[in-house]
Parts: structure tokens; sequence; C-alpha cells
């Protein structure tokens, strides 16, 4: 493959980096985040998730180590590759868990890249609470990291009531409509986006 088709394929298939989830393995949010990663691909993107057992496996964020293992700088790498990322945190006391915080402050590793954090990149939100309140300020709390991140925010940010309704199936799938056509269109903002930017002559 050449230059030129390794370029092509870059813009047709850009790289979506999925981080968030809890402690608990197959929790709401990380099938959530899953869902939407799944709806990149079925849209052409390329993926990558680091979902809860990843992110608990990262050291607490410390700047003034510059020492790191091989799971923080693989979600540094990762993040430096992508075209664009999701971030999923569940609603704790109105705000980002401790747990996707901590791999967010792990990404000030890219302070002095040239495309610095998220710049030029979409950032899907995605949100789980039990209750509404804890689901709109934890989309605005996300939102306002992409903003400080430089990244770009998609229209369309996904909050779930998960008091008010069962979204996953026991296999992991999608069980409600109105549910799924949310993750759609983050999908589709995220990686019509991606592509876009992609193809600009300051990225390409």
């Amino acid at each position: 493959m050449n230059y030129a088709e390794a370029s092509a394929l870059q813009v047709e298939q850009p790289l979506i980096v999925g981080i968030g989830g809890t402690t608990r393995a197959g929790s709401s949010t990380e099938l959530a985040l899953r869902a939407t990663l799944l709806a990149c691909e079925r849209l052409g993107a390329r993926t990558r998730i680091f979902g809860g057992a990843d992110l608990l496996a990262l050291p607490y964020y410390v700047p003034e180590d510059k020492t790191r293992t091989e799971k923080q700088i693989a979600l540094v790498e990762a993040v430096r590759e992508a075209d664009g990322i999701v971030l999923a945190s569940p609603g704790y006391h109105g705000g980002i868990s401790a747990l996707v915080k901590n791999a967010l402050d792990l990404l000030e590793d890219l302070r002095d890249d040239t495309r610095v954090y998220f710049d030029g990149r979409p950032v899907g939100c995605v949100v789980t609470a039990a209750g509404w309140q804890g689901c709109n300020t934890t989309l605005g709390a996300l939102r306002s990291v992409a903003h400080a991140m430089r990244g770009w925010p998609t229209p369309i940010g996904a909050t779930f009531n998960t008091v008010e309704t069962k979204l996953f199936a026991s296999d992991g799938s999608c069980q409600v409509e109105s549910a799924s056509r949310t993750f759609n269109l983050v999908a589709q903002q995220l990686v019509t986006f991606a592509r876009a930017m992609r193809s600009a002559p300051a990225w390409a």
C-alpha cells in the first residue's frame, strides 16, 4: 500500500477511541460505550475501547511522576492516533466518576503534541445515571472537559436514566429503540466530522 492509498484509508476508516465504564463488569455505562462504537463500526470506522477494567488498571495520575506503565502508554498512544473520541461516564453525585477522570487526567501527556489533547477531533459524550439530574450535570461536565481539551463535542449527547429504563438485554444488546437511535446519531456525527477533518488540508 502506497502513501496515497494509506491516507485515503485513514479518511474512509477513521479511528474512534472509546474511554469509559465503571468498576463493575458489564455496566450500563460500558455497554452504552460499546453500542456507540459498534454504531461507528457500521459506518466504516475502526474502533478501540478502554473500558472499566482497563481504566481500573491505571495508576493514579501524579503530575510530577513521569514514569508510565504499559497500560498508561497504550491509552495515551491510542488517543494520540485517534480521529475521534467517545467519553462515557456514570453520573456519580452529579459528576464524572473518579475512574474516568483519572484516565482523562493522564491525557495531560498530550499537552506538548503538535495536535494537542483532542484538538481538531470530535468527542461524543455518553452518560448513564440513576436520575435525569445526574445525567444532565454529568453530560455538561464531560462537554466541559472536551472543550478544555480543545475537542469538538458532538451536538448530540447521549444520556440514559437507568432507573426508568433497562437499556440492555442479558447478552449486552440494546433493547430500547430510542436509545439505539441516539447511539446511531452520536456515531454518525463522530464519523462524519472525523472524515471531514481528516480530509481538510490542515489535518491531511
